[in-house]
């Protein structure tokens, strides 16, 4: 089971920042790569940005490099996306979620067809 919120309610006008974070529980981050995935309206869902287990590597969509940074606190159980200069095509339900693996080096969002725990959505809208 995993939840994810924003820091101040996710609503925040173009070039402004907002951070999301999920909190996992139930399971350990441990042997997990972790993921932020959107879904725009009238969109597929789509990985934003992964970390592999142990954090070395990082996966970043084209569209949000230089922008929004992921992060993860094992310890915690906890996974972060700070999202700086947003843009109002960044609008979308944001969902992070979790794959079981074996190996630390995987974190290439698009090659996961499928996770095995999702958080519930939270939305950010960006307004111009």
């Amino acid at each position: 089971l995993m939840s994810a919120a924003g820091v101040w309610g996710g609503l925040v006008q173009a070039g402004g920042s907002l951070r999301l974070s999920c909190v996992a529980s139930g399971f350990s981050f441990d042997g997990h790569v972790i993921g932020w995935f959107r879904q725009a309206p009238g969109k597929e869902r789509e990985g934003v940005s992964c970390i592999s287990n142990g954090g070395r590597y990082t996966y970043l969509q084209n569209s949000v490099k230089g922008r929004f940074t992921i992060s993860s606190d094992n310890r915690k159980n906890t996974a972060y996306l700070q999202m700086n200069n947003v843009k109002p095509e960044d609008t979308a339900v944001y969902y992070c979620a979790a794959k079981r693996t074996l190996y630390s080096a995987e974190y290439y969002c698009p090659r996961f067809s499928s996770m095995d725990h999702w958080g519930k959505g939270t939305q950010v809208t960006v307004s111009s």
